[in-house]
């Protein structure tokens, strides 16, 4: 947008983070090299997790993720429609079905109980995500899935560094996926990872970021490998973990901030009557990747929307319910049948949040905002 004056994300990139990536392409290996490795388990050290796997984006993680379970073509995956496509296009490509359990009228969350009326004798999976950077009702979650025995996928790609019960998100499901694109909480340009506990993943995981390869070109002895799985080309360089590992060093920093200037919103947005801020249940720390606000009914999102564009101000909506897109209406799936998703679609706003943000940006936004709701 050409008179943009605040973004509604924007990465941090310090010279030690330009550093990291020009000591890497001035050295001998640009991918599949020490720093893929360093990385992913310097991710591991952070989040708790057993291991992990770095990949070229946070779909592609998605992707490895759903492929690793091996599911029989036509198995179904349950998941949130109120997401990025990612989240539920993984399910596809793997053959198998997604199912959407609309979610929660506070948090925005996949509800526990829609859960429960979606599963069938096929239902082999739950990919649940953790909206805005606000961990899902992971205890009930888990015990659905310990009951019926599906697999989890926990889609954390919102939220790196959000802790449930005072345990950092990373190890609760079966796999839990995050992602690095300039959004997020760190950046990588693009990229992704997916860490688990489970050995065995851990192996699936890697073959499928390489083509189904068993052997990576720096660990063969010979001219020798096997593929054994049907992968794909997900690799991530080196220079891109080298700016990873960098930025990891600062998370806790980056998470801070945006805490405070949720907080700043939160205070303010807290005294109109014209909107509905973020409800943040107990027992979590919220990772704050977006900032939404929920309009009142009287007020016309997409004028207000237009309103602060014209402000300069880089509002966006997340997200369009994934049923409504033109390729999953083959799916027969009416929106009807999610009167939450449908409601919170229709009536929400992001509001610009970003590491870098300081108290002026905050105040132009929160100026932004009053004006266009008094103008209404």
């Amino acid at each position: 947008m050409p008179n943009e004056k605040i973004p509604y994300g924007k990465q941090d990139i310090s010279e030690e983070d330009v550093e990291a990536v020009v000591e890497v392409l001035r050295s001998d290996r640009l991918t599949t090299g020490p720093k893929v490795e360093l990385f992913e388990k310097g991710l591991c050290d952070y989040v708790g997790a057993s291991h992990a796997v770095a990949v070229n984006s946070g779909t592609s993680a998605l992707d490895i993720a759903a492929g690793a379970l091996e599911l029989t073509p036509g198995s179904e995956i349950i998941t949130t429609p109120f997401t990025f496509a990612a989240s539920s296009n993984c399910i596809l490509y793997n053959n198998c079905k997604p199912v959407f359990a609309d979610i929660d009228p506070k948090t925005y969350n996949i509800d526990p109980a829609q859960i429960r009326k979606k599963i069938t004798r096929k239902t082999k999976a739950i990919i649940y995500v953790d909206y805005a950077g606000q961990p899902c009702d992971i205890k009930e979650i888990k015990e659905i899935a310990d009951e019926h025995d599906l697999s989890l996928i926990e889609d954390a790609c919102h939220a790196l560094g959000a802790e449930y019960g005072g345990k950092r998100v990373g190890s609760f499901a079966d796999m839990t996926v995050f992602s690095f694109h300039p959004v997020k909480h760190i950046t990588t340009g693009e990229g992704g990872a997916v860490a688990t506990d489970d050995e065995g993943l851990h192996h699936k995981l890697k073959l499928l970021r390489n083509h189904g390869i068993d052997k990576a070109p720096g660990e063969r002895t010979g001219y020798t490998y096997d593929m054994k799985m049907l992968g794909r080309n997900y690799r991530i360089t080196d220079f891109q973990c080298a700016l990873g590992l960098s930025q990891l060093k600062r998370i806790e920093g980056f998470l801070s901030n945006r805490n405070r200037i949720a907080k700043i919103y939160g205070e303010e947005f807290g005294k109109l009557k014209e909107l509905t801020v973020p409800y943040v249940k107990k027992g979590v720390r919220h990772a704050w990747h977006l900032y939404t606000i929920l309009l009142d009914k009287r007020i016309s999102r997409d004028r207000f929307f237009e309103c602060m564009r014209g402000r300069g101000i880089g509002v966006n909506v997340h997200y369009i319910p994934i049923y409504r897109f033109s390729y999953y209406k083959q799916f027969g799936i009416r929106p009807e049948g999610y009167p939450v998703t449908e409601d919170v679609y229709s009536r929400t706003v992001t509001l610009p949040l970003f590491p870098k943000m300081g108290d002026g940006d905050a105040e132009m936004v929160i100026s932004a905002v009053k004006g266009c709701l008094g103008g209404h």
